[in-house]
């Protein structure tokens, strides 16, 4: 099954082209052994009228020019004998033999005497009288031989069929033959008749799929730059009627989704409008708080819910993100994430190619890993970075090494808005939206991100990219 084509076209083809051998196979063998038959007929046929002529031709010349009819009548593989007793028993016919002996009589005419053996298989039944293993064994059986004709012509090693027609004067004449094989023609045209066919098939095959699988690649290449968050041109309605269908559906399906991301977008851009003007005018009248402390902590309040609207919306902006995939240099983009934190007083060591060419979206994939950076560098102290270029495409390892978090918690942390305290720095700075957004950007292009606690402690975050975006 592993040699088998998994793609829709070559497994048609592979079909239909079996299902092509399989009948020229069934065909041959029908056609040859038919032809066999028929040859094998046709030459029978032919026997008995050569005999029913020779019969004719005894009956109308005399007895003394009878050795000479049958000299010139005989050939090395079908002979003819005058004999007092038909040598071929009227005894133990079949249908075949009594329907053959019924055409030579009725060939010759006057409803003569007719007997004929026909013999399927080679040497089944050889009477003595028309073959000698060794010819010179008896010199009286030559005579008597001579004296019937039987030293016109050599007997046949292999009989196929015999035949004993009774003669006016008390003679009968025997005739034994050994038809040749059919010749095997018809193999090589059958074969080439067969390339002829599969050649065509393949052609017609391969243009009537391609046809069909056209927008069959369309669709699916349309699906996948949807599922990584573009936005594709609706796909021209073309091929039969379930793919047209099918098309039609996915350009609806598109069209009403980019609808409500884009409403669900205005929508939080309008409430994030509207936030941020209470949250103004609360912060105007904090500062207007006589109590220290309680102006800290309403400010403080305030300050968290702006950051939260903001990383609201940052996130729903990166959902809907409608950046242009090109060429970066992802070796380029890691060093100079490094050296900003590195500016921002964090330590962060970087081990990376020379140059490492990668399609994506360079802005996303730069939030990405610098959330992932900033979160080793505040959660554990230190942060390195790791860049691989593998066969299956490039991978990114960010490893810190602060307390790491609980087994049972490694999935968790990837859902909006949730902070995990115990296992972290109690200054977290964040809403629980970093990762979240990283996941997201790294699963537009085709990735994955998955975090795992390191045996020298600490968190190995590992963001796997395909070879080719998807």
């Amino acid at each position: 099954m592993r040699l088998l084509p998994r793609s829709l076209a070559g497994q048609l083809i592979i079909l239909l082209l079996g299902a092509l051998l399989i009948a020229q196979v069934l065909i041959a063998v029908v056609f040859l052994d038919e032809r066999a038959l028929a040859l094998r007929t046709a030459g029978r046929e032919q026997v008995l009228e050569r005999t029913a002529a020779v019969v004719r031709l005894l009956e109308e010349t005399p007895p003394g020019l009878h050795d000479r009819v049958l000299a010139a009548a005989s050939t090395p593989s079908l002979v003819f004998s005058l004999t007092p007793v038909g040598v071929v028993p009227a005894a133990g016919t079949g249908r075949t033999e009594q329907r053959l002996a019924g055409i030579l009589s009725e060939m010759i005419g006057g409803n003569p005497t007719v007997h004929v053996r026909v013999f399927e298989d080679e040497r089944r039944w050889m009477p003595r009288h028309f073959h000698r293993e060794r010819p010179d064994d008896d010199d009286d059986d030559d005579d008597d031989d001579d004296r019937h004709g039987d030293h016109h012509a050599g007997p046949p090693q292999v009989l196929s069929l015999a035949a004993s027609v009774a003669l006016a004067g008390d003679h009968w004449l025997n005739v034994q033959t050994a038809l040749p094989a059919p010749p095997r023609t018809g193999v090589s045209p059958s074969m080439a008749f067969t390339a002829v066919m599969a050649a065509a098939i393949l052609m017609i095959a391969a243009l009537t799929v391609r046809r069909i699988t056209r927008p069959m690649r369309a669709l699916a290449g349309a699906a996948d730059r949807l599922g990584r968050g573009d936005n594709p041109d609706p796909i021209a309605e073309t091929g039969p009627d379930e793919i047209r269908r099918t098309t039609r559906a996915f350009n609806a399906m598109q069209t009403r989704l980019a609808r409500f991301v884009s409403d669900r977008t205005r929508m939080l851009a309008a409430i994030s409008h509207d936030l941020r003007t209470p949250i103004t005018t609360l912060r105007l009248r904090a500062e207007f708080v006589d109590d220290e402390e309680t102006r800290t902590r309403i400010l403080a309040t305030l300050d968290e819910m702006s950051r939260m609207t903001e990383a609201t919306l940052a996130f729903t902006r990166e959902e809907a993100t409608r950046e242009e995939t090109r060429v970066v240099d992802i070796a380029a983009l890691v060093q100079s994430l490094a050296d900003d934190l590195a500016e921002l007083g964090g330590e962060v060591g970087v081990t990376a190619p020379d140059r490492l060419p990668y399609p994506c979206r360079p802005t996303a994939i730069r939030r990405a890993l610098r959330n992932l950076i900033e979160n080793a560098v505040r959660y554990g102290e230190r942060a390195r970075v790791r860049l691989e270029d593998r066969p299956e495409g490039p991978r990114i390892t960010v490893e810190d090494d602060g307390p790491g978090i609980p087994e049972d918690k490694l999935a968790d942390v990837f859902e909006p808005f949730v902070r995990l305290e115990t296992s972290r720095n109690p200054e977290t700075g964040g809403v629980g939206l970093g990762l979240a957004i990283a996941r997201n950007i790294v699963h537009h292009h085709g990735g994955d991100l998955s975090l795992a606690n390191r045996a020298d402690g600490g968190i190995a975050a590992t963001i796997t990219l395909p070879l080719t975006p998807r």
